[in-house]
């Protein structure tokens, strides 16, 4: 389909000024019932406080021991592929994020 972009443009207060009376309430009247229910105790159950009691909780994660190709960086103490190893420092192994 052509368009005429050469046409004047049609902005919102145009199509206002010829809608009917039935028109306009109508829209009125969905702009006000269109509201979102809350249910507040959704909200309560998932949030958690800092300093909650969470002694009863398992923690279930897999730890793995560090491989042959990873190292401890000895700046950050984070283990890293031995891809990200920036230097030396005597006996300290630095990533290169610390470096």
């Amino acid at each position: 389909m052509a368009t005429d972009y050469d046409a004047p443009r049609r902005n919102e207060a145009d199509e206002l000024g010829e809608d009917s009376l039935e028109e306009l309430k109508a829209r009125r009247a969905e702009a006000q019932s269109s509201s979102v229910d809350v249910d507040e105790t959704d909200f309560n159950e998932a949030l958690e406080l800092p300093g909650a009691d969470l002694s009863n909780e398992e923690l279930t994660v897999r730890v793995l021991p560090k491989q042959e190709d990873e190292f401890t960086c000895s700046s950050c103490f984070l283990v890293h592929h031995r891809s990200r190893l920036a230097s030396t420092k005597g006996d300290r192994l630095v990533c290169r994020d610390c470096a």
